[in-house]
């Protein structure tokens, strides 16, 4: 089964492009990834789509012949490897490579978004939302051209950051929201819409997760309350202070006593409805406020 980031490449590059557009990517793909030889400009691909692109792309932008080969590498796992060879017009295309990344800062929106497409093409990874969190990376061997790729990336309003790796920098994001738009800024609709949907479901998911956990939390705030109450109230019964109450204070421990679980805007409720006395939750709060400095006072005279 295809990666998610193969299904992202594979859905980009079938989409047609204008001449200056292509030109940016095409740059971009050259500068990330080509290797020259003897005046010979190589290019190693292991994807399939990703080859057949940039074939017909530089043939279609310098009108010349294209050495293809195709080897299969049988180790552990069978890896295709597609290899383009340029002999042809190799001086043109790399003035307009150096060109195109000299400037790339100063081109249209949607010069930089191809140019960022072709480095993507390259070298970028997108984890499968599904699988694992959420991130973005395009890994290059050169640090000035990983500053490039994030100063690009920055102009198109994403939070972009680089990381020294053991082998070349990695330009990387890690917001859903901005590698949702990068997705889409690439044009890979389908694969944006999957990526959505996953992570419509994992954040409502994740909401879920925190309203029961803020549940939890408040059950057991509520909880501890109550026994900090009760024990109180045991308190002032067995060092004979009750007396000291007044009688609205022993209503709500008698209620609390009665209801011994419940939280203090429940007691607060039960409490109005079956007695003449209405209180609110902030009234039991400062009740069981005074019987507490009363029990500490106590405490401390003892001591």
């Amino acid at each position: 089964m295809a990666s998610f980031t193969t299904q992202i490449k594979d859905e980009i590059t079938k989409i047609e492009t204008l001449r200056v557009e292509s030109l940016a990517e095409v740059c971009a793909y050259i500068k990330t990834s080509g290797i020259i030889k003897e005046n010979e400009l190589f290019l190693f691909i292991e994807n399939a789509s990703v080859a057949r692109r940039m074939f017909n792309l530089i043939k279609r932008l310098y009108k010349i012949n294209i050495k293809l080969t195709i080897r299969t590498q049988k180790r552990f796992t069978t890896k295709t490897m597609y290899i383009l060879e340029i002999k042809e017009s190799v001086d043109e295309i790399l003035a307009d490579v150096n060109l195109c990344v000299k400037q790339i800062l100063d081109y249209s929106d949607e010069e930089r978004a191809s140019f960022i497409k072709g480095i993507f093409l390259a070298c970028g990874s997108i984890n499968d939302p599904s699988k694992s969190k959420y991130h973005l990376e395009l890994l290059v061997n050169e640090e000035d051209f990983a500053v490039l790729t994030n100063k690009l990336l920055l102009s198109l309003n994403f939070s972009s950051k680089i990381l020294k790796r053991d082998k070349g920098y990695m330009v990387y994001i890690k917001a859903s929201e901005e590698i949702s738009d990068f997705i889409k800024m690439l044009g890979a609709i389908t694969s944006l819409f999957y990526y959505e949907d996953i992570r419509i479901y994992r954040d409502h998911k994740n909401m879920v997760n925190r309203l029961n956990n803020c549940e939890q939390a408040n059950v057991e705030k509520s909880m501890k309350t109550c026994n900090e109450q009760l024990a109180n109230i045991k308190y002032l019964r067995e060092n004979d202070l009750l007396t000291l109450l007044d009688e609205k204070m022993m209503t709500v421990i008698e209620y609390r006593e009665k209801y011994p679980e419940t939280t203090m805007s429940e007691l607060a409720d039960i409490i109005t409805m079956e007695t003449e006395y209405k209180i609110t939750k902030s009234g039991i709060n400062h009740h069981f406020r005074k019987i507490k400095e009363l029990v500490e006072k106590n405490k401390d005279i003892d001591k």
